[in-house]
């Protein structure tokens, strides 16, 4: 994968197509956004250079950054939710049918809407690491009418986290394994990890009062 994206890795393009792939897979969770994210972090750890004309001539500049790779990982994560939450929202009746007829749907949004009006929002972080578990969430919340001041500061810190746990994943194991396809697989199996984690949390039922 490391050789295959290589040439984009190293141009300042990989910001777009980082910030396009998360922004859709909260409508396509196929896309292996987190995937990139984690291919590019771990070429920022091989020391990837493009040059760059500025006001001194061409110069060379790392990239991707690590810190502009968050950002633009974690923004585009959040707008993606919040697309998705104001469809939902405007959806009506079309999308609490569509609710209904899913056992996994209802249940996430019975337990969002309970975790949300107690003040804590920790389902709206952890569904983010879930495979389809942003969908989900975005979606649960949109439909069930949740503010925006209720739901937005928990899928920026949700974006934030899988960002920064993504970026630290390709990083780190870049750093300590090599920027190699070894490196990225660990990387990419302690992601699946937490989302499978993340899935089972999610689908353990609510707390009874």
């Amino acid at each position: 994968m490391l050789e295959s994206v290589g040439s984009l890795t190293g141009s300042p393009w990989i910001y777009a197509v980082v910030a396009l792939s998360v922004l859709l897979d909260v409508f396509l969770p196929v896309l292996p956004s987190g995937v990139l994210v984690i291919t590019a972090a771990t070429a920022a750890a091989a020391g990837s250079t493009a040059t760059v004309a500025g006001a001194a001539g061409q110069v060379q500049r790392e990239v991707p950054s690590l810190l502009v790779l968050v950002l633009c990982a974690a923004t585009a994560s959040v707008l993606g939710d919040l697309v998705a939450y104001r469809l939902a929202w405007r959806g009506g009746d079309r999308f609490d049918r569509a609710i209904a007829r899913s056992r996994r749907l209802t249940r996430a949004q019975e337990r969002l809407g309970a975790a949300l009006s107690r003040g804590g929002g920790a389902l709206v972080v952890i569904a983010r690491f879930a495979p389809a578990g942003r969908s989900v969430v975005s979606l649960g919340a949109g439909a069930a009418r949740r503010t925006v001041m209720e739901f937005l500061p928990w899928s920026a810190l949700a974006g934030l986290a899988w960002a920064g746990y993504s970026v630290g994943l390709g990083y780190f194991g870049g750093q300590w394994l090599g920027a190699s396809w070894v490196g990225a697989a660990v990387s990419v199996l302690a992601l699946f990890a937490a989302g499978s984690l993340a899935a089972y949390v999610m689908r353990r039922p609510a707390p009874t009062a």
